[in-house]
């Protein structure tokens, strides 16, 4: 009798143990979580085609004087704006295009613009008033444009002002190489856009 109960205490036993270690084993061991970098990494920003980079123009002319120009970097173009206010809805007639040299209006002088290529920006409106003639942007013939700081831009290398001449402002955009480029009319304000690539990402 006591050498059956011991057999039953034993098994009992062993079942118990075994009941434990099961789950045990059956557990797996906690590691941690690899997260993929392709799943975290944003993809690049879908960018405009199509602008092309033959000359644009419109041709309604405005008497209401230049103020400002300024310049912005966005994820797939440089940015320059021409600050008209006072212009409204009526449009801003422009040529923008690409030139071997700058020359100066009137003057026929070569103006240096840096980069890899040039795009003269010319306005149909005056950076002068046209009542008193003075100045409503206070540029210099040659010079870099005031206020415009350039450094970090991929696209945009220098911006000089050439002239103002018979109601025109004349501006010349050297930017690294031949790309693509938009203008805008807005009211109160001409917008150029030079793409950094010719592809569909930034």
């Amino acid at each position: 009798m006591k050498r059956r109960t011991m057999c039953v205490t034993l098994a009992l036993v062993g079942g118990t143990l075994g009941t434990v270690a099961a789950p045990a084993a059956a557990t797996p061991t906690a590691s941690p979580r690899t997260v993929s970098v392709q799943a975290v990494t944003p993809r690049s920003a879908a960018c405009p085609t199509g602008w092309g980079s033959r000359a644009k123009t419109a041709p309604t002319a405005t008497t209401t004087p230049v103020r400002d120009v300024r310049t912005g970097h966005h994820t797939c173009y440089d940015r320059m704006v021409v600050d008209l206010p006072g212009a409204g809805g009526s449009g801003i007639g422009y040529t923008v295009r690409y030139v071997d040299r700058l020359y100066q209006d009137g003057s026929g002088r070569p103006v240096p613009v840096a980069g890899g290529a040039v795009l003269e920006v010319r306005v149909a409106a005056p950076p002068y008033d046209p009542g008193t003639g003075r100045p409503t942007y206070p540029a210099r013939a040659g010079q870099p444009l005031p206020g415009v700081d350039l450094t970090g831009y991929r696209t945009f290398r220098d911006a000089r002002f050439a002239a103002g001449f018979e109601g025109d402002t004349q501006i010349g955009l050297g930017v690294r190489t031949r790309l693509p480029f938009r203008v805008l009319q807005l009211p109160d304000r001409l917008v150029i856009d030079v793409a950094h690539s010719w592809t569909d990402a930034s």
